[in-house]
């Protein structure tokens, strides 16, 4: 669905944009990745925005936006909303003019995210903690603002960001050796995805631009259902660095009629991916960074024999987040299950479990029961690890064939998120 509206004078303030970056942004490599080039029959390619100094790409829009303003409106001090990425960028440009800053950004975020702000900000910025989502922060940043005479430096939805963000498509076009057939972005707010298309619809009109947000926080997929931006009441935060609640004005309008496609990911997929780096690659990626990999299973037929690139947006992932990220990769696979299990208050009940329900692989990772002398038969909550997703029905069936089996948990949310 290509396009046919342009925005001639983009593309000249990208090149201003680059010119300004190029002495602060590390230009990032395009590399193949061998791996899933065998596995897709394609040439895959990653763009490793993970490598910037500030681990992310959104240095380039961070920096950009606060090199065209005014010293005036510097010395007023400026002020930003970020649940990580925008924050760091934020804060090295703070740190490199030496202008003041002030950063709000929401009461989960990854502990990593945040003293990697500290670390780059230093004496220049001051970190306020606040609301459990970015857009509760980024409404505390804007009436700080107001408050305080601030200057507000948006995460996506600002021209002089999309144009720094836009820097890295530039890139793109210059390092690779041939046309750029399909070209997978990270969605969050869109400010990526709408420097992209600004550049590729003029430059390389012919790539098919695809973008990929988190199945629990697709504000990019609604508003272009919707034909504007909408906010979605709930989303979840596990993708942090693509937890919106709703896409810019701006970024929508950029992406609209130049998007080919916008898919949506799994958060257990997401987690797959990730591991699967760390694994087959050795690249350490954050949940956003590995949806443009996560997604190119749904694309499997229509890259075949194509020139693929992949934005890896960010690396910046709390290492305390990984055994969560294990335990959703394997619930996504089938590979982990919980249940409710009924077992006679008797010596040898858990005996004859092992050895009549359990198959030769399966392995039991969580085991929670209370004895209760007035009752003859207890339940507990139990967590069973398989080797192949097929053991499941198997299990299942001896569970009660033995009357062990009470209810499957893994399909309520509720109890779910008291296990992991």
């Amino acid at each position: 669905m290509m396009q046919e509206e342009t925005y001639p004078s983009v593309l000249d303030n990208v090149y201003k944009a680059a010119g300004r970056l190029k002495n602060v942004i590390v230009k990032t490599p395009l590399a193949v990745n061998v791996h899933l080039s065998t596995v897709y029959k394609a040439k895959i390619s990653f763009k490793r925005e993970d490598l910037q100094q500030v681990r992310s790409y959104k240095i380039r829009g961070a920096y950009n936006k606060m090199a065209v303003m005014s010293r005036e409106n510097l010395e007023k001090g400026v002020v930003c909303a970020s649940a990580g990425n925008h924050a760091q960028g934020v804060a090295f440009a703070c740190s490199t003019m030496k202008v003041k800053g002030t950063i709000f950004m929401p009461l989960p975020t990854p502990g990593q995210k945040l003293e990697q702000v500290k670390m780059f900000g230093g004496n220049y910025i001051d970190v306020v903690l606040y609301g459990d989502t970015f857009d509760e922060a980024k409404d505390a940043a804007v009436k700080f603002c107001k408050d305080h005479q601030g200057v507000f430096i948006h995460p996506f939805d600002d021209q002089d960001i999309i144009e720094g963000q836009a820097t890295v498509a530039l890139e793109i076009l210059e390092q690779s050796d041939e046309p750029v057939d399909y070209l997978f972005v990270p969605v969050g707010g869109g400010g990526l995805a709408a420097g992209v298309c600004s550049v590729l619809q003029e430059l390389s009109p012919t790539t098919k631009i695809i973008g990929v947000e988190p199945s629990a926080a697709a504000s990019m997929k609604k508003a272009l259902e919707k034909g504007k931006p909408v906010l979605l009441e709930k989303i979840s935060r596990f993708v942090d660095g693509a937890a919106v609640q709703q896409v810019g004005d701006l970024t929508f309008e950029r992406c609209k009629n130049v998007l080919y496609d916008m898919a949506v990911v799994d958060e257990g997929m997401v987690c797959e991916t990730i591991l699967s780096l760390y694994n087959k690659d050795a690249l350490v990626v954050e949940p956003a960074g590995a949806l443009s990999v996560a997604v190119l299973e749904k694309y499997r037929e229509e890259i075949k024999g194509k020139n693929v690139v992949c934005i890896i947006s960010g690396s910046n992932n709390d290492i305390t987040r990984m055994e969560e990220i294990k335990e959703k990769a394997l619930l996504h696979a089938g590979l982990k299950h919980y249940f409710l299990v009924r077992f006679a208050q008797r010596p040898g009940a858990l005996k004859t479990f092992v050895m009549n329900v359990l198959g030769p692989n399966d392995d039991i990772t969580f085991f929670e029961y209370t004895q209760k002398n007035s009752k003859e038969k207890g339940i507990a909550v139990l967590g069973i690890a398989l080797k192949q997703s097929k053991d499941f029905a198997p299990l299942l069936t001896k569970m009660k064939e033995y009357d062990f089996f009470v209810n499957y948990l893994n399909n309520d949310p509720s109890l779910m998120n008291l296990l992991i």
